[in-house]
């Protein structure tokens, strides 16, 4: 399996502890997640009706600002994996150091693919991807460096799954304009990444097209109702978006005691440069508290963002130590 965060599995085997005595800070998921929904019997038991993932498209178009065609996935990660069958295999270029399965998932499916380090280099690929915010390092690109790559490649996908907390970064407004495919993700930012959605926005025939190879069916009806009163709850995502923006400082300052260097991030996770990664990450991880190393950067340690008063005090423990 390709290096992720999340693998509590593998810090429970290495460090002990039960899951629940973890406070995993190996992802860029929200520790404060959107309040629970109640989700109905029927919601569970049926079908979903072509009328309620409507309304969830609806939701989410209401939630990125855009009356573009959309379509719910379960997960920005099954927009990825039907990504090589929008077109043709060709040559695929992706703006590197980038999320990990793009590669992958591409070459597998008979692409040609080069990761490249500018925007000027993904000129003349038949598909240009770029993660924007990036993971895991949160470089950003404004949406006119973006647009202006349009007429030079074939098909340009922006992964926008850290873009929730950025608004002013999104091209979900521009997304049915040819040959621009947007991808989202709903668990990050919402807290709740095992609910399993996403959204792919962009052009009628691209959408149309995802729809087509995700089925009748592509989400569930708990997925659907989770979903949609998130998705619609503005006063919620302001107030997150605020929160987010000061705890992102706020894990900045905890940190300093330890010279640690920030070296990039979003308002949901920060990479930091450290005089050795793993041993920092044992460390932490002798308190149970799990964070994301990279085996081609030994010196990066990323950490999300502490939830609970609980769980920010548990980190300031650690490495005022």
């Amino acid at each position: 399996m390709r290096e992720h965060g999340g693998n509590i599995d593998q810090a429970r085997q290495r460090f002990g502890g039960s899951a629940e005595d973890w406070i995993d800070l190996s992802t860029g998921i929200n520790r404060l997640p959107y309040p629970a929904v109640e989700v109905s019997l029927a919601q569970w038991s049926a079908l979903p009706s072509r009328s309620e993932i409507e309304a969830l498209h609806q939701a989410a178009q209401h939630a990125y600002g855009t009356r573009a065609p959309i379509v719910a996935v379960g997960g920005a990660q099954a927009a990825i994996q039907l990504l090589p069958r929008i077109a043709r295999c060709g040559q695929a270029r992706i703006l590197a150091p980038t999320y990990n399965e793009y590669a992958p998932v591409l070459l597998a499916a008979g692409w040609d693919v080069d990761e490249v380090e500018s925007l000027d280099a993904l000129a003349g690929a038949d598909l240009a991807l770029v993660v924007n915010p990036n993971n895991p390092d949160g470089r950003c690109h404004e949406p006119g460096e973006l647009l202006a790559l349009l007429p030079r490649v074939g098909r340009l996908v922006i992964d926008e799954s850290f873009a929730d907390a950025l608004p002013h970064l999104s091209l979900a407004r521009e997304a049915d304009r040819p040959g621009l495919l947007i991808l989202r993700s709903f668990g990050k930012f919402y807290g709740l990444a095992g609910v399993r959605l996403g959204f792919a926005l962009g052009n009628a025939a691209d959408v149309a097209a995802l729809a087509a190879m995700s089925g009748p069916w592509p989400v569930s009806g708990a997925a659907i109702a989770i979903g949609q009163r998130a998705l619609l709850d503005d006063a919620w995502g302001k107030a997150t978006s605020a929160r987010l923006a000061r705890d992102s400082i706020r894990l900045d300052a905890t940190v300093q005691s330890r010279g640690w260097k920030l070296v990039g991030g979003t308002p949901l996770f920060r990479l930091y440069e450290t005089d050795d990664a793993v041993a920092a990450q044992d460390e932490l991880a002798r308190a149970r508290i799990w964070s994301r190393v990279f085996a081609q950067k030994p010196t990066w340690l990323r950490l999300g963002l502490p939830g609970s008063e609980a769980e920010w005090t548990r980190l300031a423990d650690v490495v005022s130590r």
